[in-house]
């Protein structure tokens, strides 16, 4: 599978282009703010072509550029529970971070709910560019984050990285941490609760590339991630 990644300019949100190969449509999850012109380079440079957009949850770092990425055509998919979100995800920005935001682009942020969303569910799966998705709600940081796994690898793994398949967390699972559940439609049980029934059984085989920061194996944070630690 060829992956790309590049942190968002805001929050560093981690936005990653997947695909069979060049020349080939794409799968773009999580386009969050300021991506649109770096996004655009690295589709020109691969020669790829969007599919779809993924959206890990509903928060503006991670939505904000989804309707200049789909356009009029492209489906944005993201969890029913989150589907309110993207009526006015910058509803959720206080003073201080629209302060933020004009001082990084010198304008005050804007919204335009996608035309083409399309709600998934749990246990789902998508077909999408060639590629395969499994889909576990995985609610906590949001009430409809969800989880999206693959059985297959990014190209250029090391030999002696021992990993079968990719997971997609968004603000679920950090390297070494899990997402916040204070933000309104948050909730620590909901998120004990899917840390304990989604993550904790994904094989340690799996490479999980987070929200935010690097990315990580399930072996590893079983091990030494503290949030997973006395659970299941």
């Amino acid at each position: 599978m060829l992956t790309a990644s590049f942190p968002a300019a805001v929050f560093g949100t981690n936005c990653y282009v997947l695909a069979t190969g060049q020349g080939e449509e794409c799968v773009i999850v999580d386009p969050g703010i300021g991506v649109v012109d770096t996004l655009r380079e690295a589709l020109e440079q691969l020669r790829l072509r969007p599919a779809a957009v993924l959206l890990t949850h509903g928060h503006v770092d991670h939505v904000y550029s989804v309707t200049p990425v789909c356009g009029g055509t492209i489906g944005a998919y993201i969890h029913a529970d989150d589907r309110y979100r993207l009526a006015d995800p910058l509803d959720s920005l206080g003073p201080q971070l629209v302060g933020m935001f004009e001082q990084e682009f010198g304008k005050r942020p804007t919204w335009t709910e996608p035309e083409n969303v399309i709600e998934v569910h749990d246990a789902e799966t998508l077909e999408l560019a060639g590629l395969t998705f499994g889909i576990r709600h995985a609610p906590g940081h949001t009430e409809g984050s969800v989880v999206f796994g693959m059985d297959v690898i990014p190209d250029g793994l090391p030999p002696e990285a021992e990993v079968t398949s990719t997971v997609l967390s968004g603000d679920v699972l950090f390297a070494g941490s899990v997402g916040r559940t204070d933000l309104p439609g948050g909730s620590q049980e909901a998120m004990t609760r899917s840390l304990t029934e989604v993550i904790l059984p994904l094989p340690a085989t799996a490479l999980v590339l987070p929200g935010h920061g690097p990315g990580t194996t399930m072996a590893r944070e079983r091990l030494t991630n503290p949030y997973l630690q006395n659970l299941g």
